[in-house]
C-alpha cells in the first residue's frame, strides 16, 4: 500500500465513519484513481469501522503540517 497526499485527497471528504468497503464503494462512484482504490484493498481489516482518513493513513499530514509560524523559528 503506497499513499500520497494526491491519492489521499481522494477519499478525505468520503462519509466517515466508513468500512473499507464503504470506502471503495465511495471512491469507485467519486471515480477517484485505481491507485486509491487498490490501496483500500489491501487494508487488512477485520470488520473495523473507520473514523476518520488517520486511522487509514496513520502518518497522514495534518493542515497544521502545511503551515509556516515564524514565531517558531
Amino acid at each position: 500500500m503506497y499513499w500520497t497526499l494526491e491519492l489521499a485527497s481522494k477519499i478525505e471528504d468520503a462519509p466517515w465513519p466508513a468500512t473499507k468497503e464503504e470506502l471503495i464503494d465511495y471512491a469507485i462512484r467519486s471515480g477517484a484513481p485505481l491507485e486509491v482504490i487498490e490501496n483500500l484493498q489491501e487494508i487488512e481489516d477485520e470488520g473495523e469501522i473507520y473514523e476518520t482518513i488517520e486511522d487509514i493513513w496513520p502518518d497522514y499530514p495534518s493542515k497544521e503540517d502545511f503551515f509556516f509560524n515564524e514565531e517558531e523559528y
